[in-house]
């Protein structure tokens, strides 16, 4: 394997993924931690899903929005960390160039995508507490599917151009990617030329698409909190504003780094490259491994089910 920096990398056949870039030696003790929080983001998603799939009561659409979630994080995490702990365990940094664009593509689809379903599931909250007695009738099972399939149609079409844009790029430089997966503006980065077309498109979509459902969620809370505050009683605010906890906990632990992330590869040069890459992943780990954990915890009827299956598989053992 050759980590080249030739002169020629026109449509270059591979790209050499460099990890976490200044703490290549420790790479086996950061994937611990990064592995760890991988299998915990695949048990708690699929959990997440078998548990709304076998309780008919959990069948109502804040619970499809809930699992359209768990969906996209499982395959936002996949697309990324199993060839990540490749690197960490085996040196395994070599990516072909078209894997390298599905993985590109990935990663910016769904990532859109759980932007939609997080503004999706805010207007699930405004019409629960603002027009609680009308929200069966208007969050009906048919419109659940029609948002569903609008998020990703709308993703798949603004992510799409990004390989496109990266295919058409010349690269003259090295095909060395300070990033331990495809990301389009590192990969952007390493292009010869004006890619001012790509840097622009990015930012088109980062404030656009995750923009606009910034928007569109401060919209359906601003209403909520208009209506929480007509409540007659503290008790009565308190109990309705607990019932958003969950996805605003989830709101900012998804959002803040991905815009931060965004952020800094256009404007952050004087970040030091470790602390972007580890910043980076956070944004592809964390909101896939507390998502489940959040809604665990807080939503009364996942609970209470999974408490039901834990405890049944308790007395199963010891019976």
């Amino acid at each position: 394997m050759t980590y080249s920096n030739a002169t020629d990398f026109t449509n270059p056949s591979t790209f050499i993924l460099q990890g976490i870039p200044g703490l290549e030696i420790v790479h086996v003790w950061i994937s611990i931690p990064f592995c760890t929080m991988y299998i915990i983001a695949l048990l708690g998603n699929f959990t997440i899903l078998f548990i709304v799939k076998m309780e008919s009561s959990l069948h109502e659409p804040m619970y499809y929005f809930l699992c359209m979630l768990a969906t996209t994080d499982l395959v936002l995490t996949t697309s990324t960390m199993p060839k990540m702990l490749a690197i960490f365990w085996v040196n395994s940094r070599e990516i072909h160039f078209s894997a390298c664009l599905a993985q590109l593509f990935f990663i910016h689809c769904f990532s859109a995508i759980e932007s939609g379903i997080l503004a999706a599931m805010a207007f699930d909250r405004y019409v629960a507490i603002c027009h609680p007695l009308r929200h069966s009738t208007i969050l009906t099972n048919p419109l659940v599917a029609k948002i569903g399939l609008a998020v990703v149609l709308r993703s798949c079409m603004e992510s799409l151009p990004y390989p496109f844009l990266v295919r058409q790029w010349s690269y003259c430089r090295t095909n060395l990617i300070s990033q331990p997966y495809c990301e389009h503006m590192a990969v952007v980065k390493l292009a010869c030329g004006d890619t001012r077309v790509s840097s622009y498109y990015g930012l088109f979509g980062l404030f656009c698409v995750l923009g606009l459902d910034v928007v569109f969620i401060a919209i359906s809370y601003m209403q909520i909190l208009r209506a929480i505050f007509r409540l007659p009683t503290k008790e009565a605010r308190l109990k309705t504003f607990l019932t958003c906890g969950s996805h605003v906990c989830v709101i900012v632990i998804f959002y803040i780094p991905t815009l931060f992330s965004s952020l800094i590869y256009r404007f952050g040069q004087n970040f030091p490259p470790h602390v972007h890459v580890l910043i980076s992943n956070m944004y592809l780990l964390l909101p896939p491994m507390l998502n489940p954990i959040i809604y665990g915890v807080t939503t009364k009827e996942i609970r209470g089910r999974l408490l039901g299956l834990i405890t049944h598989k308790s007395s199963r053992v010891f019976s």
